[in-house]
């Protein structure tokens, strides 16, 4: 299961979407999700993934936002020995 299809399940269950729904150019605010609700979002993809998201702030609009950040942390942590 790739990256972008983790985060789609994922977002499916914890907010109760159809997965169907959850297109890599899906916007984010018209899923009905607010700021608070992607940033919690973000600490569950942490713990999926085992990698520490970055502070500064990133903007994101779309599911794939979100799968481009998670894979570029994902990278970079496998590169550091």
């Amino acid at each position: 299961m790739s990256i972008l299809q983790t985060i789609q399940r994922m977002m499916a269950e914890q907010f109760e979407l159809k997965e169907e729904s959850l297109t890599p150019d899906a916007q984010l605010e018209t899923l009905g999700l607010d700021s608070l609700s992607v940033i919690e979002f973000m600490f569950n993809l942490e713990d999926e993934f085992h990698i520490k998201l970055p502070d500064e702030r990133v903007e994101i609009k779309t599911i794939q936002d979100i799968a481009n950040i998670v894979e570029r942390m994902v990278a970079e942590q496998k590169a550091v020995p």
